[in-house]
């Protein structure tokens, strides 16, 4: 099968130019409106240049943004398209331009490479995607805290080693990992900031002899400030996208952990909480089976995203300075990193909603081992030495594990668990510190999403 003739490689052996195009013409729908973005932003800063004659005029540069955006709506609509012969996103949107306003279509790629080009979409569509997770981990995170407050004070058996340890409660335990989860966005937003700076204007990594004014760029794409090194900005391809992936390996790690305590503690020899029966499938030989499928698949997402995080990695590491072509591969692993960690966050949020607790099994739990240490601490309490007090209540444990006589007495565990008083304890847990947060985290959220669709806005009009 004969390849179109391209923009840029009219004499490329179809079978070479397949292996190098890749996936791009998939993975590069989800750039397209953010590809028109850069060139309206682009477009705009061409048609103000101070030259003797214009690039683009700026009535021109309207008639460009005017058309740009018919192809963005295209786009949300589903009716975009890249052709085999376009090889990627902006040869088909130069190409749609090119179609409608002729010789005016030619003139976007003045001062730019698609190096540079290619960056700018990565970043815009990674910051518009990572608030969007952060969002996700929010709502997740806020079913966590309506969970453990919903069960309140519940007494749950806290675990070292899997063995029962000290008194706990079901919303410390689901507070905890809400916390765990909103601890996370502290790398997304490092990973955020990271992308919020602007390449374009570097072309393949070494500027044009044209008066590009990148400081303005930034301005109407809603950037933080321009990369200023042109060579560093090139470099700095692959380094977003390994970034983003590491904070979303972290992120899916924390989620993996709460997916095997859901686990482990819907086992019929724990049976603290049950699973929503429509989220968990049945086996193709035993009728009584619902099993935590979607709950164990998280732990092998995680482990795929960690994988992804290293490949971006490891493809950087020996590469030389400037652009190379490696990097094309580094979209497509941040593209599948977000898509899973983002379908796990609403998932998990779904699970955890419809999971019912068992207050007498998480009651009955309780074996006179997981008291020692609040009964140790009341014998401190009393006055006696911490490391007298523990070698008395061990020597009177070990006695009940050996099977011989103790005079230990199993406690309460309700007036145990509301005994501890102190901040972050079962009894000190405020929920409306988990709230306060939340709300912050979705303020900065809401902030960001209205500056990119103001721009949006601005160079669509």
């Amino acid at each position: 099968m004969k390849t179109k003739k391209t923009i840029t490689d009219s004499t490329v052996d179809p079978d070479i130019l397949s292996y190098t195009v890749g996936d791009d013409p998939v993975l590069d729908l989800k750039l397209a409106v953010w590809d028109c973005l850069g060139t309206a932003a682009h477009v705009t800063m061409l048609s103000e240049m101070k030259l003797k004659k214009p690039v683009v005029t700026k009535k021109e540069a309207a008639t460009v943004r005017k058309e740009l955006g018919k192809i963005a709506q295209r786009s949300q609509e589903g009716k975009f398209e890249i052709r085999v012969d376009d090889q990627d996103v902006h040869m088909a949107v130069e190409r749609m331009l090119t179609e409608k306003l002729g010789d005016l279509g030619k003139k976007i790629h003045t001062g730019r490479s698609r190096n540079d080009q290619v960056a700018v979409d990565v970043r815009l569509h990674m910051k518009d995607e990572i608030l969007r997770t952060e969002a996700e981990a929010v709502a997740l995170a806020s079913t966590l805290v309506a969970f453990g407050a919903k069960a309140g004070p519940i007494p749950l058996v806290g675990r070292t080693h899997l063995q029962p340890a000290m008194p706990s409660s079901v919303e410390m335990w689901a507070t905890g990992h809400a916390e765990m989860i909103l601890d996370q966005l502290e790398n997304l937003e490092a990973a955020y900031r990271l992308s919020d700076l602007n390449p374009l204007g570097s072309a393949a990594g070494y500027g044009v002899p044209l008066p590009l004014d990148r400081q303005r760029t930034s301005e109407l794409l809603a950037f933080s400030r321009p990369i200023h090194n042109c060579f560093g900005a090139s470099m700095a391809r692959g380094e977003c996208e390994a970034a983003l992936l590491s904070a979303l390996a972290q992120l899916m790690a924390v989620l993996s952990r709460c997916a095997e305590d859901l686990i482990l503690f819907s086992m019929p020899e724990f049976a603290y909480f049950k699973l929503p029966r429509a989220y968990c499938t049945g086996s193709s030989i035993m009728p009584q089976k619902f099993n935590p499928d979607v709950l164990e698949l998280m732990r092998s997402k995680a482990a795929q995203v960690l994988g992804l995080q290293t490949a971006a990695l490891s493809m950087m590491h020996a590469m030389p300075g400037g652009y190379n072509r490696d990097l094309q591969d580094s979209k497509g692993l941040y593209m599948k990193g977000l898509d899973i960690t983002r379908t796990t966050l609403r998932i998990l949020q779904k699970v955890v909603a419809g999971v019912s607790v068992n207050a007498e099994n998480c009651r009955k739990a309780f074996s006179p081992g997981v008291y020692a240490t609040d009964v140790a601490l009341q014998m401190v309490a009393e006055g006696k030495p911490w490391r007298d007090a523990y070698h008395e209540v061990r020597d009177e444990f070990a006695a009940l594990y050996d099977g011989r006589p103790s005079h230990v007495s199993n406690l309460d565990p309700d007036e145990v668990v509301m005994a501890k008083t102190h901040e972050g304890t079962t009894g000190g847990i405020d929920l409306g510190l988990y709230n306060r947060r939340c709300k912050a985290a979705l303020d900065a959220i809401a902030k960001r999403m209205k500056a990119m669709e103001d721009a949006k806005k601005k160079l669509f009009k």
